[in-house]
């Protein structure tokens, strides 16, 4: 890439903080890194240079980095959490039949110390003084030389060590598909500073927040590993490699034992890479200007499910940019890390065996985290589910868009599950942080899950083309921005006009639920229909009558303190709307002037997009 190409990305990418309120600022960080791999001994050597802005009102007298490879440790708090947990990640266990017992183990616990991760700092400098930095296992405190005042930029530099781990998860080397090196979380990385304060959370459990730069990166590596990972390559015709190429042939002088890979990667918040000796690399060019990168392990088993992965992947990208917004860099990687899937900058890494509709699922997921992460950059620590579960919202509408049959409602699945935790006593408030919650498994669905319903139930309140102009206008204002649960509220209110705060409050900050029922059917001068609220949380009502005749028609009862009617989401349908239903009033019933004995079905929300934890009191059939 040239230099001036590389300036105009850099100020297109150059964030107008206007967006959540006048008073609004993010931090900003410029990453120089030069690495040097010694691949027979799994261990790096690196310098890094970090100009850091303090654009906050705060004046900074420490700062704090995140040394996330040092959780791969025996004793660590990752390894405590693990032999703890009542649903440990699989991943991270080993299972031994004791009798009739299976015990469990941390994989960490045993690791032996060539195959642990550490990174190690030293040599901080601030504007080329002495600082102190003290190592607190996966967090590095620095006490600053001098202060940072608001507005002003200060350079630090250090040396680091790292070795990378037997792949436990995410992060590591020669994992269970033989990949070589997956190299995530491999550098120091400053934490965040924003409005709430410093986030330098110990590295537990899953997620991630980082601030917002440019990085530009120099690894040097024998010369026999092809590399992929965020950013653009600054030196392909040096080092006789071309990423806009699909026959890649790299020559090397024999004499040269080594090649450096120079990145560039503007406006991210993370830089990740992977390597190996016997990666396949496809480039595949869009209409619409974004490259696509395929690198998965030359293995015969994988190689036809990658290609017929590629076609996809494009479809995906073009459906995403459609109803989310256009993906803003030049290219995109998908890469074959080996360990489940795992979003990053302008990359993800995902496993590469397995069936190919599992295949183009996981890189349906991955790659909707380029928009739900990676460009609105919400704390996935404190909210998971604004990244998980908006990214799911999107996976299951784009699997459903290329799906050869269509689903009326591609969110049935998560919904389901949602109503089984909701139902399980196990369920904890979406405001939990992401390493604080019980069990796995309640952190998973809720994330992922309830956070998918988040918006599939947005929809069943302020109707499907105010949920996709929400999604456009969130995704305009908040992109390459730390959004908060807020901003999807309010940008929803704009849109629709509704009033949700209730809504943001009763979903993410408490258990309650919702349960409508059908309480009565009884004949009257014509039919007196009675419903009642047995759930806490309040949502307007769709019904549907169907009639012995086969008509149809339906009505509306709008819940007041919504202020608030949605658009007939079934035009074809003649529909009544009532008068609204107030949260203190628990029971409610209206006339319908046709005769009882002309009805033969009465249901609650048709559509499905109303996640009622009793869904069986949600219908009256008379037979």
């Amino acid at each position: 890439m040239n230099k001036l190409l590389l300036y105009f990305l850099i100020g297109l990418f150059a964030p107008k903080l206007t967006a959540q309120s006048s008073s609004y600022w993010q931090q900003h960080v410029d990453y120089k890194m030069e690495v040097a791999v010694d691949v027979k001994n799994y261990q790096y050597l690196g310098k890094q240079e970090l100009v850091y802005t303090n654009n906050s009102s705060d004046t900074l007298r420490r700062v704090f980095y995140h040394l996330y490879n040092n959780a791969f440790q025996p004793g660590s708090e990752m390894d405590l959490r693990l032999q703890t947990i009542k649903d440990p990640d699989g991943r991270m266990i080993t299972k031994t039949k004791v009798g009739d017992k299976e015990i469990k183990e941390s994989r960490i616990s045993k690791l032996q110390p060539n195959e642990i991760g550490y990174l190690h700092v030293s040599n901080f400098k601030q504007d080329g003084v002495t600082a102190v930095a003290k190592e607190v296992e996966t967090i590095l405190e620095v006490t600053l030389v001098k202060p940072i005042l608001p507005g002003k930029s200060t350079t630090f530099t250090l040396d680091f060590t790292g070795q990378v781990p037997v792949q436990i998860r995410r992060s590591g080397r020669n994992n269970k598909e033989g990949v070589e090196l997956s190299m995530a979380q491999w550098y120091p990385k400053m934490a965040e500073f924003d409005f709430e304060g410093w986030h330098a959370d110990a590295y537990i459990a899953r997620e991630f927040h980082g601030v917002w730069g440019n990085f530009d990166v120099k690894i040097t590596i024998d010369k026999d590993y092809l590399l992929g990972g965020s950013g653009y390559l600054q030196n392909g015709n040096e080092i006789g490699f071309n990423y806009q190429d699909k026959d890649v042939v790299v020559n090397v002088p024999k004499k040269q034992k080594t090649l450096t890979w120079h990145f560039i990667a503007p406006n991210v918040h993370d830089f990740t890479w992977a390597a190996d000796k016997n990666y396949i690399h496809d480039v595949v060019s869009t209409y619409f200007g974004t490259t696509l990168h395929f690198i998965y392990k030359n293995n015969p088993n994988i190689i036809e499910n990658w290609k017929k992965a590629e076609p996809k992947t494009v479809q995906l990208m073009e459906y995403y940019n459609k109803i989310v917004g256009k993906y803003p860099y030049l290219q995109y990687s998908v890469i074959q890390g080996g360990d489940g899937g795992m979003e990053y900058a302008m990359c993800t890494l995902i496993l590469g065996e397995g069936t190919f509709d599992g295949l183009v699922g996981v890189i349906a997921h991955e790659m909707g985290h380029s928009w739900f992460q990676h460009i609105l950059a919400s704390n996935e620590s404190k909210h998971p589910w604004m990244d998980e579960g908006f990214t799911s919202f999107i996976e299951d509408l784009g699997l459903n868009e290329l799906a050869a049959t269509k689903s009326a409602n591609p969110f049935e699945g998560a919904i389901k599950s949602y109503i089984n935790l909701a139902n399980s006593g196990k369920e904890q408030p979406l405001s939990t942080h992401g390493d604080r919650y019980d069990e796995n498994r309640s952190y998973s669905i809720a994330s992922y899950s309830k956070g998918e319903v988040f918006l599939a139930q947005l929809q069943y309140l302020i109707g499907k083309g105010n949920l996709m102009k929400t999604l456009r206008k969130y995704f305009e204002d908040f992109k390459f921005k730390h959004p908060t649960p807020n901003d999807i509220k309010r940008t929803a209110e704009r849109v629709s006009g509704a009033n949700l705060d209730w809504y943001l409050t009763d979903w993410t900050k408490t258990l309650n639920t919702i349960d409508y029922g059908i309480k009565n059917v009884e004949s009257v001068t014509g039919t007196k229909i009675s419903l009642e609220r047995i759930g806490r949380t309040p949502m307007p009502i769709d019904l549907l009558v169907e009639y012995t005749d086969g008509s149809k028609e339906s009505f509306y009862i709008p819940l007041r303190m919504m202020s608030f009617e949605k658009e007939n989401p079934n035009p074809e349908i003649t529909r009544t709307i009532l008068k609204d239903w107030t949260w203190g009033n628990q029971n409610y019933s209206f006339i319908l002037s046709k005769s009882k004995d002309k009805i033969k079905k009465i249901t609650i929300d048709p559509s499905g997009l109303m996640a009622d934890v009793k869904p069986e009191n949600n219908s009256f059939e008379i037979k």
